[in-house]
């Protein structure tokens, strides 16, 4: 069994994960929507949702992280192939909702105002990506 303090060091190297996966998710969607879709509405409120969550990092947190160790850092054949930019953005929001879930659930456990904090960040997410292919599969 893991003692209490060997379970918030593992606590804060998933937190330090999931917000750098969270962070890089909606880097990547909001910069199809600046400079494939032209779209300044969407990318400034992706924007604004990154910076959001900037409260949540704490440099500390850093000493958790532990890049050669990851059981899982390998990808999987289905996380190398994007057909188009639907897929790539399809991945990323779906990455970013993940991460937010995570982080949603993880803050529970030491900041429940960061916890309802990703909760929001997560709904958001959810109404950009309706937004964001409704504007464009009616193109």
């Amino acid at each position: 069994m893991m003692s209490d303090e060997e379970c918030t060091n593992k606590l804060e190297r998933l937190i330090d994960a999931n917000l750098n996966r969270l962070k890089e998710g909606i880097r990547v969607i909001e910069d199809i929507n600046r400079y494939i879709y032209d779209n300044a509405l969407l990318a400034s409120s992706l924007k604004s949702l990154r910076h959001k969550f900037q409260s949540a990092y704490d440099q500390d947190r850093l000493r958790h992280r532990d890049i050669e160790n990851d059981v899982q850092k390998e990808s999987v054949p289905s996380e190398l192939v994007r057909y188009n930019i639907n897929d790539l953005t399809i991945a990323n929001f779906s990455r970013a909702e993940e991460s937010a879930r995570v982080l949603e659930e993880s803050f529970k456990l030491i900041d429940p105002l960061h916890s309802k904090l990703f909760k929001e960040i997560r709904y958001t997410l959810y109404a950009l990506e309706k937004e964001f292919f409704m504007q464009n599969n009616a193109k």
